[in-house]
């Protein structure tokens, strides 16, 4: 019988990990999932890293050693650190993807959402810092990141967009990278650089549970899902991308993110079983992807006409939710929330500085 996640990924989806310590970075735990669990990359982002560094003692030699004073400067040396270490893991997968997969993913400051040029800034600085060409530069789909966007495809930085909630969203950030890659066509450069845009599920169905009655539960996410599936596939079957794919371009895969469960009540792999696509990717939590290994089941793909999603979105338009005003809430709810774990993830360091002093 073939283990849930090798059957997910024989249907042409990408398995990463939402999830990054020191801990299974030296104790096997990362490369038996790679080996043992089809997972082929991995995401971090401001909270995970504030977990990570809270939970006990693994980067205290590395703060005491690494003679920075300042709190930001320090933690991005542990994060590239430990992100060499996860990109040095995946290596075998991205050179047997030819760079499709094997990919590990590094956050800009959740402080420059609304700043494009400091976002610009910091980017490039953490893309030639960090050097390694499996790595994506997470920079949130934000009205001030779209620009950052375009930017840092154009100067071939691999970019992770998250934050997007809605095709709106989606879109936005799709077509950012796009004039990025026409930029790069017209000056002659090579369109080779890799991007992903990263849609987030499940704060949909938590934000949404309180007012609409028990049947409408965890539907919402999936509606927006299939209505952002859609435009994906649009964008797929377009000229003007395939004029760019004719000229060596790579498809900006669609990345499904924030699939842990949140409702009791519901299957601890709702997330995944029913996100099931060819050429995208589901990064989950370390607890989704072990509950699916054990008992998950990908036994369809996603269809365009899988759910009545009209139908669906009409009923919580009905009990007054709008998707699109709601998106950009959910957004700027996610977006302060990074920088609560990143005020957190300095508080943490600096303490450590304090201590090692």
């Amino acid at each position: 019988m073939q283990h849930p996640t090798r059957t997910l990924n024989g249907l042409g989806q990408s398995l990463w990990l939402d999830n990054i310590t020191r801990s299974m970075l030296g104790d096997g735990t990362l490369l038996g999932y790679r080996d043992h669990k089809t997972v082929t990359g991995l995401t971090s982002n401001p909270t995970i890293f504030a977990q990570a560094i809270k939970a006990g003692k693994d980067y205290d030699a590395s703060i005491r050693a690494g003679g920075q004073k300042d709190p930001e400067a320090v933690f991005f040396d542990l994060a590239i650190d430990d992100l060499r270490r996860a990109a040095a893991i995946f290596e075998p997968v991205y050179q047997r993807t030819h760079g499709v997969d094997g990919w590990v993913s590094l956050e800009v400051s959740p402080l420059l959402a609304d700043d494009t040029q400091g976002t610009i800034e910091q980017a490039l600085v953490l893309h030639k810092k960090a050097a390694v060409h499996n790595l994506f530069i997470k920079v949130p789909g934000t009205p001030a990141g779209i620009g950052a966007i375009e930017e840092l495809i154009f100067r071939g930085v691999p970019i992770n967009v998250t934050l997007l909630f809605s095709p709106e969203q989606y879109e936005a950030a799709a077509e950012a990278w796009l004039r990025g890659l026409e930029r790069r066509h017209a000056a002659g450069l090579e369109l080779d650089v890799a991007s992903v845009a990263s849609v987030f599920i499940s704060r949909w169905d938590v934000k949404v549970a309180d007012k609409v009655p028990a049947e409408l539960h965890n539907t919402l996410g999936f509606a927006v899902c299939e209505r952002i599936y859609a435009s994906y596939r649009r964008l797929l079957d377009s000229p003007r991308l395939q004029r760019l794919q004719n000229n060596g371009a790579r498809v900006q895969r669609l990345l499904w993110a924030s699939t842990g469960t949140k409702d009791p009540k519901a299957s601890d792999t709702l997330y995944i079983e029913h996100l099931a696509a060819p050429l995208t990717v589901n990064t989950m939590p370390e607890k989704t992807l072990l509950a699916f290994a054990d008992h998950g089941k990908a036994e369809q793909l996603m269809s365009l006409n899988g759910i009545d999603t009209a139908s669906v979105l009409a009923k919580f338009q009905a009990a007054g939710i709008e998707v699109e005003p709601l998106a950009k809430v959910l957004q700027k709810e996610g977006a302060d929330s990074f920088v609560k774990s990143w005020h957190e993830l300095l508080d943490t360091v600096s303490q450590r500085l304090e201590a090692a002093a």
